[in-house]
């Protein structure tokens, strides 16, 4: 790299931003040159969003400079940072699901002829060429509403690219892609890198970034920790940076005398599972692991009664659980954390504590009333006992992390009295590494207390690392049962694969 390609196409310098009761940015500096990605990390909460927001000119900072090819510039909206060549691809989609994947990709900036009258040809064939360039195989004339996330996810990143913009901003792009999506992505950034574009890439795993990255910044607390190039740095030292401990800190699991079998599963059948048999233990942890289309996720909503059962039995405890029912799984002491936290977890538009509450309100109810003083307590001993940050027990649960709203999910099961399964579906999907430590110290912990726990994950190393027993997966069938002892990355594969 010669000298000049070296010279930053957007520097922030000094940036600071405060919002009602949190220091959001204090002093955070950050650049982006021509050809390289950069990559942002840092846990939920380091103010990485608000950092992207200020780049995108979605928010002002309060002070700092922003700079394009080493000049000032007043980037006050989204269109003055498009303007001057900044593209943003925002984890949460953006799109208009009654357009089409072309009007979609090209809104506001049709190509149109005389009359003002769109000349649909071009626009179609134009709409081609960044899907082709993506690897994405759908019709430029579908509506985006009848796409699946994941080329949604696909679409976003097209739009993107069709602004030829000098920096793109990519915000956890791969969080709904499979891994072929993922390596067309890659191929992308790689012509994208070649042709001068600047990349700020932002995502959770490592892999990603020690695969794609030139550079890292790492944020904690809001507060700038280090930029380093990537040569300089391994998954140790770089979770050292954005957490302050160590990888080996990462998977707290300690061994449990585990008790008699709580769940026997026999012959389970949906439309999307066949014949599945298994049983879990008190205080076990026991792993579902299997590639995308395998059938975990499937197996967790038949266990709890969202699918239809054809045919099998549960036992818990003795008592055959009623097919069909949620309420009924929930009322014989079945809890499950769901793999779509956002749409079947969280309710967004309501508060910490009624989101605490909701399936165990009538542990609460005395003589027709709400005891507000018992739950408020009930819930604060649950927010203090799993350290759920949140300003209040009245915010907004839209507004916590994902990591800290992953936690109320299952400090909703732990608040129900008799609770003997909980089922849990992509227990740190979406969740910083710090939040991830956290989350696996709670599991542990609940197996220690007796609990029974079904863990669903795509990530082998946190079902190896945290599961007393591994079921391997395939076409919605048990291909193998392993034991912690015997089990590795190679063995979960191969049967993953080959059934």
């Amino acid at each position: 790299m010669n000298e000049s390609v070296l010279k930053p196409v957007l520097e922030l310098r000094n940036i600071h931003k405060r919002f009602p009761g949190v220091y959001a940015l204090n002093n955070v500096s950050l650049d982006i040159r021509p050809g390289e990605v950069h990559a942002l990390m840092g846990e939920n909460g380091a103010g990485k969003s608000t950092l992207i927001k200020i780049m995108s000119g979605a928010y002002l900072a309060d002070s700092g400079e922003y700079l394009i090819d080493g000049k000032p510039v007043n980037i006050k909206s989204p269109n003055d940072a498009l303007s001057n060549g900044i593209s943003v691809i925002y984890q949460e989609l953006n799109l208009a699901n009654n357009l089409s994947v072309a009007e979609n990709i090209f809104y506001g900036c049709l190509p149109v002829g005389r009359f003002d009258k769109v000349k649909w040809d071009k626009l179609y064939s134009e709409t081609q060429k960044y899907l082709d360039e993506l690897g994405l195989d759908v019709s430029p004339k579908m509506n985006v509403g009848y796409l699946s996330v994941a080329k949604q996810q696909m679409v976003e990143i097209a739009k993107s690219l069709s602004k030829e913009p000098r920096v793109i901003i990519m915000d956890e792009p791969t969080s709904a892609l499979s891994p072929k999506e993922i390596s067309n992505l890659f191929e992308v950034v790689k012509k994208l890198k070649q042709k001068g574009t600047g990349i700020l890439y932002v995502s959770h795993k490592l892999d990603e970034i020690f695969e794609i990255a030139d550079r890292v910044t790492v944020l904690r607390d809001g507060e700038y920790i280090g930029t380093e190039p990537i040569e300089n740095l391994n998954k140790e030292k770089l979770i050292s940076m954005m957490v302050g401990r160590k990888l080996s800190d990462m998977y707290p699991k300690t061994t449990v005398e585990t008790g008699d079998k709580v769940m026997e599963v026999e012959g389970l059948t949906t439309d999307y599972v066949k014949d599945i048999s298994f049983y879990v233990k008190k205080g076990e942890i026991v792993g579902f692991s299997g590639l995308m289309g395998s059938g975990r996720t499937e197996l967790a909503r038949a266990l709890f009664g969202i699918d239809e059962r054809l045919k099998g039995r549960i036992i818990l405890d003795g008592r055959e659980v009623p097919a069909n029912s949620p309420n009924k799984a929930v009322a014989y002491g079945i809890g499950m954390v769901p793999e779509n936290r956002k749409e079947e977890g969280i309710f967004a538009n309501m508060c910490v504590k009624k989101n605490v509450t909701i399936s165990t309100i009538k542990q609460f109810i005395k003589f027709g009333h709400i005891k507000g003083r018992d739950e408020e307590e009930k819930v604060n001993e649950m927010v203090k006992s799993l350290r759920i940050k949140t300003p209040s027990l009245n915010q907004l649960i839209a507004n916590l992390s994902g990591g800290n709203q992953q936690k109320v999910i299952v400090s909703r099961w732990l608040l129900k009295e008799d609770i003997k399964v909980l089922i849990i579906d992509e227990p740190t999907r979406g969740i910083d590494v710090g939040a991830k430590a956290e989350i696996y110290s709670i599991l542990d912990k609940l197996a220690h207390d007796g609990l029974a726990i079904i863990m669903m994950s795509s990530e082998m190393p946190e079902i190896l690392s945290m599961c007393d027993r591994i079921y391997v997966m395939k076409d919605g069938r048990i291909t193998s049962e392993l034991d912690r002892s015997e089990a590795s990355q190679e063995r979960l594969l191969y049967f993953a694969i080959e059934g």
